[in-house]
């Protein structure tokens, strides 16, 4: 009974790389279905975004979803694996023609399903989500056990198969990031990339049927449930519940740590969509190189050299991970580059902690005919731990903790991993003596030097290493949503890039405030305005206190800059003035749920074109949605940031209008160009008590000059060009023909930008 078995285990050490044409067949297959496996979850999660809004809570909500999918679909996999006459290459074959079949249709459903649930509770929204998710996200979480239970028992080892399929899996999602953010996104867009994952997942059905028909019966015949349990070098050492537990803990800090990680990359490129996909892709290339050693180490070493090389490598990761602030901030000045040093860290220290769940399948289940559900079971304990990453450290830590605290509190948790890793499964007392010394150390150096090293990290990061005393930050809010900053000249920065400045001062106009003031140039009667980013709150004091306007509705994603708002003279007085309303929520979400809402003007203060996620306010299909919130002649005036693609997509969406300095102002009735109402409305202008532009000195006379002068560039005989402060859209519809409109599928220049092609 035990010779056949015997020849399989020799036939894998013997062949090429240590691996039989079958197992080769497997992981190959495996590596490729983590491509569309990865490319789905990027665009779900932008499609679910842009249906429920960017905030925090939206982002906890999708990626808690996709993980409980994936835990639960570890759990059915783990029962499939059980029935070992399933043919497993077929099974893999259906598993990806399913997964192909719901991906082809999920855009068009997310949308369907999304306008339903708009509005309901975050209970209601949350089950909503998990059910959009929970059938491809159960197909994708199945297969890594189902596969384990196979192959573990041709290896005779639990850990080496978790390594090696984990690796071949993880390698193509993360080689899945780096074709989304270089090809996919920038050249396709949505819809499309949704397209070559379902191809890619019928390549792989494909190939999954004819590797089968070629060699797979008698493959699966070799590898029965007969197989012995694990050699006695790697023999079961730990409790299933101690592995359990060390598993849940690994996930919740490796997931805590690719948070932080996108975090300070986000502000470092100034909330490049590029960011994500960057950090996500080092992170996962990390995981699956370490989970390639862990298979190495599973399969050839004893169970001493095992422990002492986890140990080493979670000691590693956090040498990495205290090094992390200190090194980015003394090597700002590199630029772009600085941002290669930050995804060199990434992976070392994923790959470190990449090693850890095959070790602990290694140590803690046996290759017998449960090998598949335990399998199901620890991953499951791991994805928990994820989720529970998302939650706590995404919703609640950093709300309440900086970069630099949370650097420590993370260091500190991983440090307090290792501790227990090495109390519970860590050998011999001498050497656990030293280890347990070692991090004990490195714990003392993360409370002590880490804030010493890394008290100037923002600045560095925000100004790319340049040192000048009037970029010295003044304020900083951190808290979930994102990092604002202040420096010396009162100029604002979102996520490390500007995002306004404190100025409501016409005769100083150094933010380009002129355009909230010009509201009564293009509107005869703004009593009810809509404005759509609050930021430093200069637009919203403007606008606020404009004689005409009756309310004022500001919404805004990031509560901290109601913070930053109320620590500033100049603008702190529009939190108490009673014409406004500010409300905290995504624009398009709040657009959506408050359908019957009408107004004289929306004013989007939109952030620049290139940053994630900015065209959800940039795209024609928001433009449509804003057009159904106006008054028949209502006017929507948002900022184009000079991009000639948005310009073009406004003066499509709507039948008459002009750029305005770089703004855009849109309507469905023609527009007039009244200068002698503007002016009487700059005349009683009052902005806490103190006249805008005071006639009485020469200053403000000048200002007034200034401002009307303006009035020669709107005559019927003027020239427009991109230069001029005023450009009908007729002119600019013929100067921007060679631009693609921006839309919801293809995200504008959002990914184009960053590789310098728009």
């Amino acid at each position: 009974m035990t010779r056949p078995i015997v020849a399989t285990l020799d036939s894998e050490s013997s062949s090429e790389g240590g691996l039989s044409p079958w197992t080769k067949t497997v992981c190959g297959l495996f590596f490729v279905s983590g491509v569309p496996a990865l490319i789905y979850q990027l665009v779900w999660q932008r499609a679910l975004f842009r249906i429920l809004g960017v905030n925090i809570e939206s982002v906890t909500l999708v990626v808690t979803a996709f993980m409980i999918g994936l835990g639960l679909g570890s759990l059915a996999g783990g029962w499939v694996s059980r029935r070992t006459a399933l043919p497993l290459l077929p099974l893999l074959a259906v598993i990806e023609v399913l997964a192909a079949s719901f991906g082809l249709i999920s855009l068009r459903l997310f949308d369907h399903v999304g306008a339903l649930v708009l509005g309901s509770s975050t209970f209601l929204i949350g089950a909503v989500t998990l059910s959009l998710v929970i059938i491809p996200t159960l197909l994708m979480g199945a297969t890594l056990p189902v596969l384990v239970g196979h192959v573990s028992r041709r290896f005779g080892s639990v850990g080496r198969s978790l390594g090696l399929l984990y690796y071949a899996n993880t390698l193509g999602a993360g080689a899945a990031c780096l074709l989304g953010v270089s090809v996919l996104f920038p050249l396709l867009g949505m819809q499309q990339s949704i397209y070559v994952a379902a191809a890619i997942n019928i390549a792989v059905a494909l190939g999954a049927i004819i590797a089968d028909r070629r060699y797979g019966r008698n493959e699966m015949r070799q590898s029965s449930p007969e197989v012995p349990l694990q050699t006695p070098a790697f023999c079961v050492i730990a409790s299933f519940p101690v592995v359990l537990a060390l598993a849940c803990a690994g996930g919740w800090i490796s997931l805590s740590y690719e948070i932080f990680f996108f975090r300070v990359v986000s502000f470092a490129t100034g909330s490049s969509p590029a960011a994500f996909a960057a950090t996500l892709g080092a992170f996962l290339i990390g995981l699956a190189s370490g989970s390639r050693e862990a298979s190495e180490l599973c399969g050839h070493h004893e169970r001493s050299v095992l422990v002492r090389r986890v140990t080493t490598q979670l000691l590693i990761a956090a040498l990495v991970a205290f090094m992390f602030l200190p090194l980015l901030s003394h090597l700002a000045g590199l630029g772009r580059l600085v941002l290669g040093v930050a995804l060199l860290m990434v992976y070392v220290l994923a790959r470190s902690w990449g090693v850890m769940l095959p070790c602990l399948a290694q140590v803690g289940i046996a290759a017998d005919a449960r090998a598949g559900m335990r399998t199901a079971l620890l991953y499951l304990a791991n994805i928990g731990g994820s989720a529970l990453g998302t939650i706590v450290t995404g919703f609640v830590l950093m709300d309440h903790f900086g970069l630099i605290s949370l650097a420590q509190l993370l260091l500190g948790a991983a440090l307090c991993y290792t501790l227990v890793f090495i109390v519970t499964i860590g050998g011999p007392l001498p050497a656990k003596s030293f280890r347990l010394a070692a991090g004990a150390v490195l714990a003392a150096m993360a409370v002590t030097f880490i804030p010493a090293l890394t008290g100037n990290v923002l600045e560095a990061l925000q100004y790319k290493g340049v040192h000048d005393p009037a970029m010295r930050l003044t304020g900083v809010i951190e808290n979930r949503s994102g990092i604002i900053t202040v420096d010396q000249t009162d100029t604002v920065y979102g996520n490390g890039l500007y995002d306004g400045h404190f100025n409501v001062d016409l005769v100083h106009d150094n933010n380009g405030i002129v355009r909230p003031f010009a509201l009564s140039l293009f509107h005869p009667a703004p009593r009810h305005v809509l404005m759509i980013g609050f930021s430093s709150g200069s637009w919203a004091q403007v606008i606020a206190n404009n004689p005409a306007v009756e309310s004022l509705t500001v919404v805004e994603i990031n509560p901290g800059y109601r913070t930053l708002v109320a620590q500033n003279a100049q603008v702190a007085s529009v939190l108490a003035n009673p014409k406004v309303e500010l409300v905290a929520d995504d624009g398009r979400r709040w657009l959506r749920t408050n359908k019957d809402k009408r107004f004289d003007v929306i004013v989007s203060n939109t952030t620049y074109h290139f940053r994630a996620n900015a065209s959800n306010l940039l795209s024609s299909e928001f433009l449509e949605l804003a057009k159904a919130h106006l008054h028949p002649d209502g006017l929507l005036l948002y900022n184009t940031t000079s991009s000639e693609r948005v310009q073009r997509t406004g003066c499509l969406a709507f039948p008459f209008g002009a750029r305005f300095t770089n703004h855009m102002v849109l309507s469905s009735a023609p527009l007039t160009w009244d200068f002698d109402r503007w002016r009487s409305t700059l005349e009683a202008y009052r902005i806490d008590s103190r006249p805008v532009l005071d006639l009485s000195i020469t200053e403000g006379r000048a200002a007034m000059a200034r401002l009307m002068s303006l009035r020669a560039g709107f005559a019927p005989e003027a020239k427009f060009d991109r230069e001029t402060p005023l450009e009908p859209c007729p002119q600019v519809l013929a100067r921007t023909a060679h631009e693609t409109p921006v839309t919801d599928d293809n995200m504008g220049t959002e990914w184009r930008y960053f590789w310098g092609s728009e």
